[in-house]
């Protein structure tokens, strides 16, 4: 007999068309926030539009700064009049709590159980009250949002009582809502924070953080910043039209004025105050939140925009998921057949891939010791990874450090095999082999990184008509001296504060129609933010297109 219950997330009353796909989407890279369109061209409900549907999916993937589109949506009225998932979700639940708390605008979300969303998708509209979810042929019962009671400290309740003013009160009543729904019983000091929504992803970034700010909030724990959507310094020298780069620059601003530090980097792992092992920390931005969990063993879920800011306002976080050892388990364990010889593309697909193997659970990938992955690697991979997958981590046997016995009793398995990476490959390189743009540095590119790309261009020029951008934090930047010498001499720019995936025209080259990169997470998300076709390959790869201006789309040898 089936089982259908739902229950409720954020309450509140709406109707539509129901839009269902079995496949999480990023908001963030995945739905244009001007249109409501899905842009995702990876993604099946790409080209749909989802504005006043109710939008199912089993829960959200990739980036943190979702919430942030959400958000917009909501305040534009662009956005689904619901969101119905199957499983755990919080980058979008809190872009909604956001609007329901701060901009008095109701979205409906409700978690069902997967009977409850199969039979759903079946339908095709849906009406939901505080009371039920109802279709033409269904009913199915809504129990109202969780109201377990927090186990508060003193210091929590004072916050809550607006000791601190109205900021960290605002701060502590959204992070104990989202304790709430995520079933914690108690909060958990954290040693420090990573800010992800200061990317300028749509006006609303802008509107929570100015208001916040005006609110005189100041954060209490050391806190870096992710990357912008300007070059804080150069943009109007760029020709970033001022209605961007003003809103952009003010966002970043704000942030810097409620205390956080000016890093703008989307590689905080590579900072001075990088965690050590178990700490306790709050930090936003996918591929740094698996990269800290994973390869770090530092401890922190993936914090939604504007969550970031409040717990590091208050230097608590909501005690659940991966804080807990028992959520770090392993749910399923990937064999990975690993060809010989393999190069630094390697990585970023086989993290691309596990994603995909396992997006909603925390895998453990075996059989990759042998090839002895640089942190490099393990930063590509985790990049990766987290556009397909929703887990917050990952284990590596013989790699990682919490890898050892990271298995659940009940883990299932799966395998990566060489025709998987082949049809990945594929998928990643159907475009012409004239290349007009190297994109190299998401997430933002290390020392070593820069090194190895120097060195390998050993001067040579680039070719006239392709363009070779580099991006990189303020302190990689700071320490490579000689290196950002040699690659400006071979032609190549090194840009600071911005990401690839926050770059827009006039910075990113209007000309380009084809562009490569190296990375797994930029090939993904690449075509639906830039508009253009996106090609994947090696660091050789990509400076045979520097040098060239073309690269066949032929597979690596270690595949052929």
């Amino acid at each position: 007999m089936a089982d259908l219950f739902a229950r409720s997330i954020l309450p509140g009353i709406a109707a539509g068309q129901v839009i269902a796909a079995g496949e999480a989407l990023s908001f963030w890279g995945g739905v244009d926030p001007a249109t409501g369109k899905v842009i995702d061209v990876h993604h099946p409900l790409h080209g749909v539009t989802i504005t006043g549907g109710v939008l199912m999916m089993p829960s959200s993937r990739g980036s943190c700064t979702g919430s942030g589109v959400l958000l917009d949506l909501a305040l534009t009225g662009r956005a689904p009049a619901a969101l119905i998932f199957s499983e755990a979700e919080d980058v979008l639940t809190l872009g909604a709590l956001i609007a329901a708390e701060m901009f008095e605008t109701s979205l409906p979300v409700l978690r069902v159980s997967r009977d409850a969303f199969a039979a759903l998708c079946r339908e095709k509209t849906a009406r939901i009250s505080e009371t039920a979810i109802e279709t033409d042929a269904l009913t199915i019962p809504v129990t109202p949002p969780a109201t377990a009671a927090l186990d508060l400290t003193d210091d929590d309740r004072a916050m809550l009582d607006g000791r601190d003013g109205i900021a960290v009160q605002l701060a502590m009543r959204i992070t104990t809502a989202m304790a709430a729904q995520q079933g914690a019983l108690k909060l958990v000091d954290v040693v420090q924070g990573h800010i992800d929504g200061c990317i300028y992803a749509s006006s609303a970034n802008l509107t929570f953080a100015e208001k916040m700010a005006g609110m005189g909030a100041m954060v209490r724990i050391p806190t870096t910043m992710n990357a912008i959507s300007v070059d804080r310094a150069n943009w109007r020298a760029q020709g970033v039209p001022a209605d961007f780069g003003d809103p952009a620059a003010r966002l970043a601003d704000a942030y810097v004025r409620m205390g956080c530090r000016a890093t703008f980097t989307c590689s905080p792992y590579l900072l001075d105050s990088a965690p050590k092992m178990g700490e306790a920390i709050a930090w936003a931005e996918s591929n740094a939140v698996i990269f800290a969990n994973s390869v770090l063993g530092a401890r922190t879920a993936k914090h939604p925009d504007f969550l970031d800011l409040c717990i590091a306002l208050t230097g608590r976080a909501p005690l659940s998921g991966v804080y807990l050892d028992e959520h770090r388990k392993a749910a399923r364990i990937i064999d990975v057949d690993v060809p010989e010889n393999v190069d630094d593309a390697f990585w970023p697909l086989i993290g691309y891939l596990a994603g995909r193997a396992a997006p909603d659970r925390i895998p453990l990938l075996r059989g990759l010791a042998a090839a002895q992955p640089t942190q490099d690697d393990l930063k590509a991979l985790c990049a990766a990874f987290g556009t397909t997958s929703a887990a917050p981590m990952l284990h590596i046997e013989g790699i990682t450090p919490e890898a050892k016995d990271a298995a659940a009793a009940n883990a299932d398995h799966t395998a990566i095999t060489p025709a998987d990476m082949i049809d990945t490959w594929r998928m990643f390189n159907d475009g012409p082999a004239e290349v007009e743009l190297v994109a190299i540095g998401s997430p933002h590119a290390s020392l070593s990184e820069c090194g190895a790309l120097a060195d390998a261009l050993g001067g040579r020029k680039r070719h006239k008509d392709v363009a070779v951008f580099v991006t990189a934090g303020r302190d990689v930047m700071a320490e490579a001296g000689d290196t950002l010498i040699r690659l400006r001499e071979s032609g190549i720019q090194v840009i600071p504060d911005l990401c690839w995936c926050s770059i827009s025209e006039p910075v990113f080259p209007p000309k380009t129609r084809t562009l490569i990169t190296n990375s797994g997470k930029y090939a993904h998300y690449g075509p639906g933010l830039s508009g253009r076709t996106v090609r994947f390959g090696s660091l050789a790869d990509c400076i045979e297109a520097a040098l060239t201006g073309r690269v066949p789309p032929r597979l690596p040898a270690w595949l052929a």
